[in-house]
């Protein structure tokens, strides 16, 4: 199969789980949200326990740890806290601590003016990345663009099919097109498809030789037992194919999308439901 398989959870015993259901695991996706869900986290929190901003991250660190003893040679994903207000220099000090972890980081930046001048500092520091909160074709080209010069497997950009299926739009449109736009690119930045909500969305995107698909754990199991989730019948608006150069400098791409804001208002929301 040419798509990787990564695992999207912050639990590590998830990680244990799905190497032992597949027989291997290319790599794993975390984020803020996931690593709320994580059970030691929910524990904590049901006692009314929070973590200082300093603990928050010692934890992160040793989910992600605990995770690497489990597929040291897969990409595990670490992602920034970054909201509106996040500076360069602020993102760019967690990307380089974040990436201090293990020696199989990528480290997630949201699709923003801000996560893109990290990312080409990032870059040029050979430093792996993944781009996250991705909804358009233009945000995909902004981002080849940023990263241009990148070796083949530094950059990962993360569509979010999920989330523009939620609203009435055919996410897996955007991957056709991500990919298309890419075909005969330098192939410095690998599709990813995020935010996989049924096995639907699964056969989809291995039909369509995406580069890598991150998967919760439920779905990776309905897929080995090859049982078809109920699928809603909801027509989904389609997302049409743009013809965009790929040479333009990243700032000529409009890179706003309102999910984007919304994503990064979630991670955000839910990173701060850890701290004191």
């Amino acid at each position: 199969m040419k798509t990787k398989i990564f695992l999207d959870s912050g639990d590590p015993k998830e990680t244990k789980d799905s190497f032992s259901l597949l027989g291997f695991l290319d790599g794993q996706t975390t984020n803020p949200s996931l690593i709320v869900k994580n059970p030691q986290a929910q524990e904590r929190l049901a006692r009314g326990e929070k973590f200082s901003r300093g603990e928050v991250y010692d934890f992160y660190q040793s989910v992600i740890k605990d995770i690497y003893q489990i597929i040291p040679n897969g990409s595990i994903s670490i992602e920034v806290y970054a909201d509106k207000k996040t500076t360069v220099d602020e993102m760019l000090k967690q990307a380089l601590l974040m990436n201090s972890w293990i020696p199989t980081a990528h480290i997630k930046l949201p699709i923003t003016h801000t996560g893109l001048e990290v990312a080409r500092i990032l870059v040029d520091k050979n430093i792996n990345i993944n781009m996250t909160l991705c909804f358009s074709q233009q945000q995909a080209a902004a981002v080849y663009s940023a990263t241009y010069g990148a070796k083949k497997g530094q950059v990962f950009i993360s569509p979010f099919i999920g989330r523009l299926d939620d609203m009435g739009v055919n996410g897996l449109d955007l991957i056709k097109n991500c990919l298309e736009m890419y075909k005969n690119s330098d192939g410095h930045v690998e599709v990813l498809v995020a935010s996989i909500r049924s096995l639907k969305h699964l056969l989809a995107s291995f039909a369509m030789e995406a580069d890598i698909v991150t998967v919760p754990f439920s779905i990776l199991k309905d897929w080995k037992e090859k049982i078809e989730p109920q699928s809603s019948a909801k027509k989904l608006k389609e997302i049409k194919y743009e013809e965009i150069g790929l040479k333009e400098p990243w700032t000529q791409f409009n890179i706003d999308h309102d999910l984007t804001n919304i994503g990064i208002e979630k991670f955000c929301s839910d990173w701060n439901k850890l701290i004191l």
